[in-house]
């Protein structure tokens, strides 16, 4: 698909995003990588399964693969909470990512989520304090991160995996602040008026490349990748090695201080970074 095709409507490419037939994260773990092996629980409550992480090797080095968990019909997705993690989830995340700097392990995560889940039990139990942590976490990790937006990325509960040296997003992903249905029913307290909200939002691959929000966008296949997995796997394992050569090549201080640059530039300031 061309990647300047702007006949696409943001909101089309918000309904590509969310198909079901897109492969998942345990999709792009046992196509992209070798001998995955999933790694769970955040060793303080439970097994969050709507995250998916372990260790694997990317064409012979080992990476931490870490990602938002959908299902693909109505069971696996209440199995996998619809994508929307609880606080166990990202303490597992941020578990894992310590334990990749450890080992000198690059992450690598892939994102897809409605926004973390919102429930009262999930409040309870730490929801923003978990997020929190793993923001701040992934802006010192001595090791390269690589961050690909999949499908429908949302709100805080996508940025806690997604704080990388590098951010790409397939050509039909979306990432945002929120949901367009949740936008517009703040804006206009009617959520039908999502395809509208869409527009403004500004929240297609094309539109974030140009804001500078993103390192770079990943093409798909006429239809998308749901229409062909294999072109689609094919595209991410080239950036995925091209960035990764590059990566590696830096030493882990100058890693953290052009992430952190990086995230600091985005308002404008480049403001340094207190030492506490």
């Amino acid at each position: 698909m061309d990647q300047g095709n702007t006949q696409i409507s943001a909101y089309e490419r918000l309904m590509m995003a969310r198909n079901n037939n897109r492969p998942t994260v345990i999709d792009y773990a046992n196509h992209l990588f070798e001998r995955f092996l999933e790694l769970k629980g955040d060793r303080i409550g439970k097994n969050d399964e709507s995250i998916l992480g372990g260790v694997a090797l990317f064409h012979g080095q080992p990476v931490t693969v870490i990602g938002h968990r959908k299902g693909k019909n109505l069971e696996e997705n209440i199995r996998f909470n619809f994508g929307m993690p609880n606080p166990e989830g990202y303490r597992k995340a941020l578990r894992l990512m310590v334990q990749a700097e450890k080992f000198n392990r690059p992450i690598i995560t892939f994102i897809d989520t409605p926004g973390a889940y919102p429930g009262i039990a999930a409040e309870k139990h730490g929801q923003s304090q978990a997020i929190a942590e793993c923001i701040a976490k992934m802006s010192c990790l001595k090791t390269p991160i690589i961050s690909i937006v999949t499908g429908e990325a949302n709100s805080g509960g996508a940025l806690a995996l997604a704080v990388a040296d590098k951010v790409y997003m397939l050509e039909n992903a979306v990432y945002s602040i929120l949901s367009p249905e949740g936008f517009a029913s703040i804006l206009w307290k009617d959520a039908t008026r999502c395809s509208e909200a869409c527009d403004l939002m500004k929240l297609t691959a094309h539109e974030l490349k140009k804001a500078k929000l993103i390192d770079g966008i990943i093409d798909e296949p006429e239809g998308g990748i749901q229409a062909n997995h294999l072109i689609g796997y094919e595209a991410i394992d080239k950036v995925i090695g091209r960035e990764l050569k590059r990566l590696n090549r830096m030493k882990p201080e100058n890693l953290v201080m052009d992430r952190q640059r990086k995230y600091r530039s985005i308002d404008g300031s480049n403001r340094p970074i207190r030492k506490e």
